[in-house]
């Protein structure tokens, strides 16, 4: 084996000699050692990485907690729909009682709805975070 002193063996120029490696030179970003100091405070678990880990977890908090919200709202408050106003349980959609229908068949696609804005709320949160480290 012989020692690499900064030739191309395989690439030679055409009087046989090899021709020395291209070096790949990156000018220096200041922006980048601002976001690799974030990164390492956030790695580091740090007072300010722990201060915006937390704040991260806060805001998805509260947007989970507002959907659940919601979803408490809806479907615990069907049944007492039709518990305070009888009239409305013998109301009929498509040859089925309109509590079946609601609960029994649209709760299912409205989960899954709520589903979907939660992972969206969640991604949305995730990218203003990385957004924020990065500035």
């Amino acid at each position: 084996m012989s020692p690499d002193h900064g030739f191309d063996i395989r690439a030679r120029s055409g009087d046989g000699t090899p021709r020395r490696r291209r070096k790949r030179v990156v000018l220096a970003d200041r922006r980048t050692r601002q976001i690799a100091r974030t990164i390492m405070e956030l790695e580091e678990q740090t007072s300010v990485g722990e201060v915006l880990v937390r704040h991260l977890m806060k805001v998805q908090l509260r947007s989970a907690l507002v959907l659940t919200g919601v979803v408490a709202v809806v479907l615990l408050g069907l049944p007492v729909l039709f518990w305070a106003v009888p009239w409305t349980g013998a109301v009929e959609v498509l040859g089925l009682r309109l509590p079946w229908v609601l609960l029994g068949g649209l709760a299912y696609p409205f989960l899954v709805l709520i589903g979907y804005l939660c992972t969206r709320s969640a991604e949305r949160h995730e990218r203003d975070f990385i957004h924020m480290v990065e500035q």
